[in-house]
């Protein structure tokens, strides 16, 4: 049976105005000081009374903050603005995050990241998750559980809408497909950079990356070291950390260096590993990261060591000799068992029925825009892409958009539920103009643009060209086999 079928509901009670004045150092130092005790009282399925906590400093004047920890163990952020328009973003953060435990700061730092939202005039709850790892129907269960927190402190809002970028994107599109139908939930998606491909295809380009680093440098791991099958981004047992994994990169590559300080070989590996795996020079340590440590908590944490990656049958190009990289690269097969799983717990069926916008950099290094194009594919896949507004900018990073589109696109998304009335890409790049009078940060909408299919990107794996990666009946069949998915 599914592991998140089912959740807590939790009482919350409201924290008086002197409770208000909280600061939040002094929040988290005693959730720390407490932390024993509110470990006890999760292990029994109670939850934590809430705390006023301090604002981040762009909304301290503007708004009314809580954190607290729900009956999983998740801590959680609220603010409520002091000019409320009755209508809450609940959002969905990425990552994820490898630490063991729920991070009581993660949903505190969002809030301040996306303060906008709250000088919108809208109310804002985020979760930080009951732990850390992969999870993306976990920690679409703990976003919609601080939204039932939420509606049982405060009172239900008059709309709803769910936010979220990077793998949060996944997590909130997961969110709109396992809680979307249910009344009165959620009204609307805003989908930031998203991880739309899903988890059995979205990370395909970094399980080349694995491969094709390891081809050419031969360091991760070295000769001298236990071996392991690369699919497992890294063996159990190993020490490694983030600072190791550069150094090994740098004396590879060269990547931290000027070119002209790289030897030629140096040199040579760098331009054979971007030009096969298309991942741009200034990102690449980010998803070899990714292809290490992720890799090692999805296969070893969440799947029992089976593997769910593969790239028989990929040819790989673009090198100064492809004929010996394709010969010589470690290939492997999936586990089906691990790919169902992984397919269960992060891909998406299309199955959608409320207004989804989605907000993309063009030239987004991390997850690319082609995502985009795997997911209208999923949506045309299920009948369900008349929900769909896609729009995108011509910016270059991943993490954080522009101040004035993120208003935008909030402002859009809720003039569609009020009114009705479906925007178009068009539409919603005309009306960024006045939000960037308040917030001077840019409108850098491209109307015209389409990404091209997912496939042009990433190599595609056997079966890869059809969308949805899951079907809804699959899902169905899916749900009724004992401990499929990932446990929360």
């Amino acid at each position: 049976m599914d592991w998140t079928r089912t959740h807590a509901v939790i009482r919350r009670s409201v924290p008086s105005s002197a409770q208000r004045r909280t600061t939040l150092a002094a929040v988290l130092a005693g959730a720390l000081a407490v932390g024993i005790l509110v470990g006890a009282s999760n292990a029994r399925g109670d939850s934590a009374e809430p705390a006023s906590a301090q604002c981040p400093e762009a909304i301290v004047d503007k708004a009314d903050c809580y954190t607290g920890q729900d009956a999983n163990g998740a801590y959680y952020a609220i603010a409520i603005p002091h000019e409320w328009n009755r209508s809450l973003v609940v959002h969905a953060h990425g990552g994820p995050d490898l630490g063991a435990e729920s991070d009581p700061a993660r949903s505190l730092d969002d809030l301040g990241r996306w303060s906008v939202m709250v000088k919108e005039g809208y109310a804002w709850a985020g979760s930080s998750y009951r732990r850390g790892g992969y999870g993306t129907r976990m920690a679409a269960a703990d976003t919609e559980s601080v939204r039932r927190l939420f509606v049982e402190e405060f009172g239900k809002p008059r709309r709803t809408y769910v936010h979220g970028q990077s793998w949060g994107g996944n997590v909130a599109a997961k969110v709109v497909e396992t809680y979307g139908s249910q009344k009165g939930a959620y009204d609307g998606a805003l989908l930031t950079n998203g991880v739309l491909g899903g988890g059995s295809r979205g990370y395909d380009y970094r399980v080349d990356l694995r491969v094709v680093y390891q081809y050419y440098c031969g360091n991760h791991p070295r000769p001298s070291e236990p071996q392991y099958p690369l699919w497992q981004g890294l063996r159990a047992g190993s020490t490694m950390t983030s600072a190791g994994l550069r150094a090994r990169l740098q004396e590879c590559t060269g990547y931290a260096s000027q070119p002209q300080e790289r030897t030629a070989l140096q040199q040579r590996n760098l331009d054979d590993i971007l030009a096969v795996t298309r991942i741009p020079e200034r990102t690449l340590e980010s998803h070899l990261r990714f292809a290490t440590f992720t890799f090692r908590d999805i296969v070893h944490e969440r799947l029992g060591d089976r593997n769910p990656f593969g790239n028989q049958g990929v040819r790989y190009s673009g090198s100064h000799d492809d004929e010996a990289l394709n010969a010589g690269v470690e290939r492997f097969a999936p586990d089906p068992t691990a790919v169902r799983d992984l397919s269960y717990d992060s891909d998406l069926t299309g199955k959608v029925s409320i207004p989804v916008l989605t907000l993309h950099a063009i030239d987004d290094p991390t997850a690319f825009v082609e995502h985009e194009a795997a997911y209208r594919a999923t949506l045309q896949g299920a009948r369900r892409d008349g929900h769909l507004v896609q729009t995108f900018t011509r910016e270059h990073e991943h993490s954080e958009l522009s101040d004035a589109e993120y208003a935008t696109s909030i402002a859009a998304l809720d003039t569609w539920v009020r009114k009705g009335k479906k925007p178009t890409p068009k539409s919603v790049a005309a009306s960024c103009g006045a939000f960037d009078e308040t917030y001077g940060t840019g409108c850098l909408y491209d109307p015209a643009f389409r990404p091209q299919p997912y496939a042009s990107r990433v190599e595609p794996r056997p079966g890869g060209l059809r969308w949805p990666a899951m079907t809804a009946g699959q899902e169905r069949a899916w749900s009724d086999i004992e401990g499929v998915g990932i446990a929360p």
